[in-house]
């Protein structure tokens, strides 16, 4: 039995008489689609109609035996199998209603494509545009032009596949083809129905209608990637995260850290080296790296965007009262016709500034320094990851070691002739923690640890010691009351 000849016919009794319909897999999972042969007939004794389905790939799905004690609920129940597009009708594709007649139906096959469905439906009308030379239906036509215009970055790709889609199915078989494309037809008019088809997964409430229901689950999601990814950038970059080199210098009290780290100095070291790249954020953070981008933008004729950019912040960052003189330099420099280092914004922008110079505050330059931003982000900061100036700085950087500090030395040997007395705390010659070789030590260098069985037993004695004194002074002065 040919998969692609099966066929299904479904009637319903009139009369009100119990018909009873067996199907494969239908009602538990709406995905899955079943392939067979649907055998329709009716009862000489009862006049029950009894529609048996055999599926190719029965053992897969079981069977569901469906009753139904008058003919309109098995009406429905077919409309509904037509609706949600597990069969379609032969004859009149559009009509997605159950027919109490002859009509033939067949079971739809499941989609070969589950995901970037938008991307599958540009595919077949392209298809459907080459098969028909142009000649689509109006709903077909609307469709396509939208596509084309949302796809427009990808649609020499989806002509492609369209194309050869359409040349393999020249290959096939006149009836495997015909009822290849009597499927891949019927799901698209339940999924991409024309304006004037009303399908029941529009409106069965399987789409949510609230689309703002939707958005806190999926900016908390957005929100966890990039939290997620910025802790993984930066995680060797943070002093909680990885230990600071050579050392950090709160804790062993040497300033090798921030001797290397200057703002301005000669050599950087290859994790700050390293932070430029992140972002031109980073690298314009650190002054380091702002002027080594500025020898790349000089040898590329385009230091007065950063120049630009710096005044910029001058003017934001700056005192109130040097805020007019600043921006007429500004202006003379960078904005005003013939401009000795004249930056190329668009008009409109350059309208903005120009017009809010009139009246200068701190943030009468923030359209124009974000465009150039932009600019330096776009183009210039990439070509400078790859410029020989970036890469020289990368091989000369340094690579600080990671320094060991030791608090406490217990290696340390005794001087020839040296008498130690006792630890002071009590505890024995021979106790691990006590400081000095061969027995013998100095003092104690257990810092009164809880796990010290000498310094628990002195705090106790000490404990008792004060609580007595404590009770006498109470007795005395209880006394004297008296």
């Amino acid at each position: 039995m040919s998969l692609y000849a099966s066929s299904v016919t479904l009637r319903t009794v009139p009369g009100g008489h119990q018909t009873c319909l067996v199907s494969a897999g239908i009602g538990s999972c709406p995905n899955v689609m079943a392939n067979g042969l649907m055998l329709a007939g009716t009862s000489s004794k009862t006049g029950v109609r009894l529609c048996i389905c055999l599926s190719i790939h029965s053992f897969n799905f079981y069977f569901v035996l469906f009753c139904f004690r008058v003919a309109g609920e098995a009406h429905v129940f077919g409309t509904m199998l037509v609706a949600y597009g597990y069969i379609y009708p032969l004859q009149n594709h559009k009509k997605l209603v159950m027919s109490n007649d002859t009509s033939l139906y067949r079971f739809q096959v499941k989609p070969p494509f589950t995901l970037c469905v938008l991307l599958f439906s540009a595919i077949y009308l392209a298809k459907r545009n080459i098969r028909k030379k142009g000649m689509l239906e109006p709903y077909e036509q609307v469709h396509y032009n939208h596509l084309h215009e949302w796809l427009n970055h990808k649609w020499d790709f989806i002509v492609m596949q369209a194309t050869e889609q359409y040349k393999a199915g020249k290959e096939r078989k006149k009836a495997d083809r015909v009822v290849f494309d009597c499927q891949e037809r019927a799901y698209w008019i339940v999924n991409r129905p024309p304006h004037f088809v009303h399908t029941v997964v529009q409106y069965a409430g399987l789409r949510n209608p609230d689309i703002e229901a939707l958005w806190p689950p999926l900016v908390l999601l957005l929100c966890l990637c990039r939290l997620v990814k910025y802790i993984t950038t930066y995680k060797n970059h943070d002093a909680f995260l990885a230990p600071c080199l050579p050392s950090n210098p709160w804790q062993t009290d040497n300033d090798s850290y921030w001797t290397l780290n200057m703002r301005r100095v000669d050599v950087p070291t290859k994790m700050r080296v390293e932070r430029w790249s992140f972002s031109l954020f980073e690298l314009l953070s650190d002054l380091r790296g702002r002027d080594d981008f500025k020898i790349f933008l000089k040898k590329e004729f385009s230091g007065e965007n950063l120049a630009f950019w710096e005044a910029a912040e001058e003017l934001k960052w700056g005192t109130a009262s040097s805020m007019s003189t600043k921006a007429e330099t500004i202006f003379k420099t960078f904005l005003a016709p013939g401009a000795p280092r004249w930056i190329n914004i668009d008009g409109r922008t350059m309208g903005l500034t120009v017009k809010g110079l009139e009246h200068p505050h701190r943030y009468v330059l923030e359209a124009a320094q974000t465009h150039v931003f932009l600019l330096m982000k776009k183009d210039t900061f990439f070509r400078y990851l790859k410029s020989p100036v970036y890469k020289d700085i990368q091989k000369k950087a340094r690579n600080p070691e990671p320094h060991n500090f030791r608090l406490f030395n217990s290696n340390l040997s005794k001087p020839a002739g040296a008498k130690f007395s006792e630890p002071r705390c009590g505890h024995s010659s021979n106790h691990p923690l006590a400081a000095g070789g061969g027995g013998e030590s100095k003092g104690c260098c257990c810092l009164c640890s809880s796990r010290c069985q000498g310094h628990d037993e002195q705090n106790r004695q000490e404990e008792v010691k004060s609580n007595t004194v404590a009770l006498d002074i109470m007795r005395h002065i209880k006394y004297q009351h008296k």
